[in-house]
């Protein structure tokens, strides 16, 4: 909904002119938050939402200043982490203050197989006991501003980056991304920013996702279960916010309507021949369920194990027909597809009606797809791992 508020900031205009050099994810960010606390940007659960499910606002909005009485309001009604549920975001609606760490933070959460929960706690709980406090959380969010406070030296450090993921020697493999964090930068990484860490955490406000997870005075602490059970629920949430924008109630999506969400921040130009190319070849609407619509997420959120599962077996260089695809899923990534979802993708991406899917051009689309919208380059992407993603 769009309201107008009595107290707003300097218009966007003035703000987006002191941030020339923003990023793609920056920028995005400041379009959507909608308010303003002591001179920092911040999302409510609401404006979230509306970022990772929608190409633009929905309405152009001021951002409005809160005051430290309305802050410790919205924070007073937060729940705790064992409360949380896969309505969260939709129940919090605008009652809620997520800063630009927090929602990177976030971004990568929807992009991270089930496997990597744990290896992300992990990089959290610093001192190995099992728990994460609030101090550890916060140490974890000034290495996301010191990226963006010193994007000057981004060079030197991607290389510095790339030279600590090549110490696997040149067999690396996706997987070993996390082994390589966790073993070999954890510490380097915490080192550096350790002694200062009382100071960054008395100089921040706190927010709904800290107050949720460390609880109003932030003494609580944040267990391996809470912390997998948050993180599955907002992929969840985010899965079906968008299966229902297109189900109307009903229990499943059309096989149409899969493709739309499929090709949505991709760099596909032409959609449309994709659209007519399922329309011919499914001619009588069976429907995709919610569970065949997250398991296919689930499987792109494992879509670097599966790349590598098909350069193994020499499959990357050649077409793919459905079974040996729904195999090569399954070995991959544990995922089980359904022989229809299987059959609704070939019918989207095989566009020389051979029955067989390019792998090159479907792997392209879906990385695309998986970063919802925000291509990089495959440097960038070890860049953005270790600097954003834990």
């Amino acid at each position: 909904s769009c309201i107008l508020h009595e107290k707003v900031t300097e218009s966007r205009s003035d703000l987006e002119d002191l941030h020339p050099y923003a990023t793609p994810r920056e920028q995005r960010f400041r379009r959507f938050a909608s308010l303003e606390f002591e001179g920092q940007l911040y999302m409510t659960p609401y404006d979230f939402i509306q970022a990772v499910t929608n190409d633009e606002p929905k309405c152009a909005k001021k951002w409005r200043s809160l005051s430290k009485q309305e802050l410790n309001q919205i924070l007073m009604e937060t729940p705790p982490v064992w409360k949380g549920s896969s309505k969260l975001f939709r129940n919090l609606n605008e009652k809620g203050v997520i800063s630009y760490t927090e929602y990177l933070f976030l971004l990568c959460i929807l992009t991270k197989p089930h496997a990597g929960f744990r290896i992300a706690f992990n990089m959290f709980d610093t001192d190995g006991n099992e728990m994460v406090d609030k101090k550890e959380f916060l140490v974890l969010q000034e290495i996301f501003r010191k990226k963006n406070e010193k994007r000057e030296r981004k060079g030197d450090e991607e290389k510095r980056a790339m030279l600590v993921l090549k110490t696997e020697g040149e067999d690396l493999v996706p997987r070993s991304y996390w082994d390589t964090l966790r073993r070999s930068t954890s510490q380097a990484l915490f080192s550096d920013l350790a002694e200062r860490a009382d100071d960054t955490t008395s100089s921040l406000s706190d927010t709904t996702l800290l107050v949720h997870f460390f609880g109003k005075k932030g003494k609580a602490e944040l267990n391996f279960e809470d912390f997998y059970r948050f993180m599955d629920n907002l992929q969840t949430e985010v899965l079906e916010i968008e299966f229902l924008s297109y189900s109307n109630g009903m229990n499943t999506i059309s096989e149409e309507d899969f493709a739309h969400i499929l090709l949505r921040y991709t760099n596909v130009e032409n959609t449309s021949s994709y659209l007519e190319n399922m329309r011919c070849r499914i001619p009588e609407e069976k429907g995709i369920t919610f569970d065949e619509f997250r398991s296919f997420f689930q499987f792109l959120n494992n879509l670097e194990d599966f790349t590598i599962a098909m350069q193994m077996y020499n499959f990357a260089s050649r077409s793919i027909g459905q079974d040996e695809f729904k195999r090569a899923v399954y070995v991959a990534t544990g995922v089980k597809l359904s022989p229809h979802l299987v059959n609704t993708v070939f019918k989207i991406f095989d566009v020389d009606r051979d029955d067989q899917l390019s792998y090159k051009e479907f792997i392209g689309i879906m990385k695309d797809r998986l970063n919802r919208g925000f291509r990089v380059s495959y440097t960038e992407q070890h860049y953005i791992l270790l600097q954003s993603c834990f």
